[in-house]
């Protein structure tokens, strides 16, 4: 989706993974069945809007329907086609009835999108031939996503996929009703000193939460509008499932310099046809792998082999959680994708590029790397992002997440999701601070409660036939990162059910302090063996802002050079190194 831009303010749309999954054995309450209901008289926070009159009497007609959901409407033949299949297979009706009450519960298509080659998993290899629509569903009660694959050539559903406390991209309607909360509300307009349009939002799909308000406890759906005054930023919280503001919050986020440094074009046409819409594979010094460019999964490779021998079945970054507060709880879930045919908050406005690696005077290997930026930056509330997949002669590799800033505050903690599926059957382990010690089971540890080898070594994945130590980011990759204080998590890749294989919705909110980061969700209440066995490494570095003058990190600005405006870089880079055994 396009960003709307502003000559005014520039400021920020985002959706909030707010909050975890209630018991869906439970009885939904009655606002949480029934959708949008205004008050009268207003309570505070509400504003009397004919868009959430039209919203409440959507939901109620849906709610009597045969099939309870609310569809998507300002769509084509074909997604309505989409719609229709999925809707009606039973495999997508489980979750739209209370289980003690027979009650029907809010449900809501949120996107049908056609389905792409990073989607392809061994339940959708049906649509590697036949053409495939994506179907996303919200279950508002139990904050539970649902998506479904169907074929539309013959009119067959595929697959379908359940992730809970997870929300799917914000349709273009909600967004819409969010800015018309946001602008039309009282608070909003007495904070500012003035009445913001519509118009002045940019980043609509971008993701928040605010703690202790219904956004955390009652796992509301919730958007924040947050507008940009001076040095300082004005969240505007909106509960879409209630329909009203649910507070305000002021960030700094220090001057706003001259302007948007350079104008950029938006290659859409050019980056979604050659990186976006197929697969591209590469070959150098002794690597073989495919790469594209997912919806909101960043830059994907995959299939990668280093002298013939399989090493990664696929990696990728899912979500950037950046926290504002740690007290307060509030800030952003943004993906990173491509720029069309996704909602993802911050977009590529090119492809990838490769470079040389080097280390003194000699080339040590390349790098495939990936920059997503929004239009206005560096500008407060606009974003720039950097993923790169460093491929060495000598067959280390490592996974990085970059981001150079500005945001939307001056206390923001970034933490990346990375997911790193790799090749053939592992066991997995973590140093004690004398030997290895096999973990039996799925798990999650931090990077700080760990000892590590004196190579800088804290895990190791070995197989039969070698394997990789693993070296966390400490500050010593010469990038000027500062350590990762990183969570792992180690899960078993189950082929037979998606656990991020395709493209994924974001799966954690931005702002817990927490391991509750998104990965946990897919460690069992009975963890599973990963001895022996195909695993997936989830890695979630910590990365503080540092904006005081001569310490700055993870930050940029605008600053006079020679009469013009040019962006001022303060990087911050984490990630985890591979290292190669030898066989055992």
């Amino acid at each position: 989706m396009k960003l709307a831009l502003t000559r005014l303010i520039a400021a920020a749309i985002i959706l909030a993974a707010c909050g975890g999954l209630p018991n869906p054995l439970s009885t939904p309450t009655p606002d949480s069945v029934g959708g949008v209901a205004p008050r009268s008289p207003l309570s505070p926070g509400q504003v009397d809007l004919p868009a959430l009159q039209t919203r409440a009497t959507q939901v109620q007609e849906a709610l009597a329907q045969t099939i309870p959901i609310l569809l998507l409407t300002d769509i084509d033949a074909t997604q309505a086609l989409a719609q229709e299949i999925a809707i009606r297979d039973p495999r997508f009706q489980e979750d739209l009835y209370a289980p003690q009450t027979s009650e029907p519960l809010r449900n809501e298509i949120f996107g049908v999108y056609p389905a792409r080659e990073s989607d392809l998993t061994e339940a959708t290899m049906r649509c590697a031939v036949a053409k495939c629509y994506r179907v996303e569903m919200y279950n508002y009660p139990y904050n539970l996503t649902t998506i479904a694959f169907v074929d539309v050539d013959n009119r067959q559903f595929v697959a379908v996929n359940k992730f809970p406390e997870a929300q799917p991209d914000i349709p273009p309607h909600l967004v819409e009703l969010a800015l018309q909360i946001a602008t039309n509300a009282p608070e909003v307009i007495d904070a500012l000193g003035f009445k913001p349009e519509s118009d002045m939002a940019l980043m609509e799909s971008t993701k928040t939460a605010l703690n202790r308000t219904r956004c955390q406890r009652s796992r509301h759906l919730c958007v924040a509008p947050t507008f940009v005054a001076g040095e300082r930023a004005l969240w505007a919280i909106v509960d879409l499932t209630e329909g009203a503001l649910v507070g305000v919050r002021w960030t700094e986020v220090g001057g706003t310099g001259g302007g948007a440094v350079t104008e950029r074009s938006l290659q859409n046409d050019v980056v979604t046809a050659m990186y976006c819409e197929r697969t591209t594979s590469f070959e150098r010094d002794g690597w073989q792998m495919d790469y594209m460019l997912t919806s909101s999964d960043g830059l994907r490779v995959s299939n990668v082999r280093y002298n013939e021998s399989p090493v990664l079945e696929s990696a990728k970054l899912l979500d950037w959680h950046v926290s504002y507060s740690t007290n307060e709880g509030f800030g952003y879930s943004d993906a990173v994708g491509c720029p069309v045919f996704s909602q993802a908050a911050v977009v590529a406005f090119q492809g990838p590029t490769i470079e040389d690696i080097r280390e003194g005077d000699r080339v040590a290997g390349f790098a495939l790397e990936q920059k997503f930026w929004s239009a206005l930056w560096p500008l407060p509330c606009n974003y720039y992002y950097e993923q790169r997949f460093e491929f060495y002669n000598d067959g280390r590799f490592r996974a990085v997440a970059g981001n150079v800033g500005r945001g939307c505050g001056d206390a923001g903690t970034y933490r990346p999701v990375m997911r790193i599926a790799l090749a053939g059957e592992n066991t997995f382990a973590d140093w004690n601070g004398s030997s290895w010690l096999d973990w039996p089971t799925e798990r999650w540890w931090l990077q700080s409660e760990s000892q590590y080898t004196s190579e800088g070594y804290q895990y190791r994945v070995q197989s039969q036939t070698g394997g990789y130590y693993i070296e966390p980011g400490r500050g010593q990759f010469d990038d000027g990162g500062r350590g990762d204080n990183a969570y792992v998590y180690v899960t078993r890749h189950n082929q037979n059910q998606d656990e991020g294989d395709s493209d994924i919705v974001t799966i954690g909110p931005c702002c817990n302090a927490s391991y509750e980061q998104g990965p946990e969700k897919f460690i069992n209440s009975s963890p599973e063996s990963i001895a022996g066995s195909e695993i997936v490494i989830w890695y979630v570095p910590q990365i503080k802002l540092d904006n005081t003058p001569g310490q700055e990190y993870c930050w940029a600005e605008a600053v006079l050079a020679d009469g013009v405006y040019v962006a001022k870089e303060y990087p911050c880079y984490a990630g985890p190194m591979f290292v190669p055994m030898a066989a055992p």
